[in-house]
């Protein structure tokens, strides 16, 4: 049992999530706005024991360190690596704190995303027309890169309504290869391919001024993942070029602070999570309250 469970801002549980979760600890302090820094994240803390944090803020060392009641740290947002979690994990182990994630909850929104938006281009519903008639999915060839959960759903949606589908990854997939799909390596697949969806984990960038020239023209850009996947003054380029489309369901995977590229005509961004659905903050709940027991030997 905790003794205080803070979530230093909202994060995503559902009602009968929090109510649940005052199972587990004696005092349980819900913030619902964003903290502006690390004092105000030491100060919402305080003398709590278990901390949730959802992916808008991060707990550095100088948090963990200042807060020396802390054994837990739960994230209520995907944790896919030490060096991209938005906590700091080694100082965190170096203190004795437990760290669990969570992965794999809001991938069916963003499959459902890709496929509507490609839609719209192809067949030209309120969307610039791709080509110069209206045409299906069949044939179209589509690459993935970073074929992870949701780069391989949208690979398995792709191939069922007929795409000629090619993936790249650090590492070969038999079992893909198996199903139909080409492997290329990045530069080919980037030519090669009229459809490229980035499904990479956050601060991964493989996307620069010679990855672009490689893509060419006349190509659509869908960008899933969380942040970024690419140098944005090479996308500028690339995006005046006539043709071209970037597509994103939030500003943080356009990664463009001063808002430029927003302006851009070739630009088409949702301005909302495609993963935030009902199912997915029902799913995120139950993996944050699963690792809570977990911790708790519950």
């Amino acid at each position: 049992m905790f003794k205080k469970i803070v979530a230093i801002e909202p994060v995503n549980l559902t009602a009968d999530a929090e109510k649940e979760l005052r199972l587990y600890a004696e005092e349980v302090c819900m913030y619902h706005d964003i903290p502006g820094d690390d004092q105000e994240i030491i100060r919402r803390i305080g003398d709590g024991d278990g901390v949730l944090v959802s992916y808008t803020s991060k707990i550095s060392a100088h948090v963990i360190e200042s807060c020396p009641s802390i054994r837990y740290i739960g994230m209520c947002c995907s944790l896919y690596s030490e060096e991209s979690a938005n906590v700091d994990i080694a100082c965190a182990r170096k203190n004795g704190i437990t760290v669990l994630g969570i992965r794999d909850y809001g991938d069916r929104g963003v499959v459902e995303f890709a496929i509507s938006e490609l839609v719209r281009f192809l067949h030209g519903y309120d969307r610039p027309l791709f080509r110069d008639m209206p045409i299906e999915i069949t044939d179209l060839k589509v690459g993935i890169v970073g074929i992870g959960v949701s780069g391989g759903m949208i690979a398995d949606a792709m191939r069922f309504m007929g795409a000629d589908v090619s993936y790249y990854s650090r590492t070969r997939k038999a079992e893909r290869e198996s199903q139909g799909m080409t492997y290329r390596p990045l530069k080919e697949l980037l030519e090669y391919s009229e459809v490229v969806f980035a499904c990479l984990n956050k601060n991964v960038i493989l996307l620069h001024e010679e990855e672009f020239k490689q893509l060419g023209t006349g190509k659509l850009l869908f960008n899933t993942s969380i942040g970024p996947a690419f140098d944005i003054p090479a996308l500028g380029e690339w995006l005046d070029q006539e043709g071209n489309y970037f597509i994103c369901d939030t500003e943080g995977a356009l990664g463009d602070p001063a808002g430029e590229l927003l302006k851009h005509p070739h630009v088409v961004c949702a301005h909302g999570s495609a993963g935030r659905t009902r199912q997915a903050f029902d799913l995120l709940s139950k993996k944050v309250l699963d690792n809570l027991r977990t911790f708790l030997g519950a």
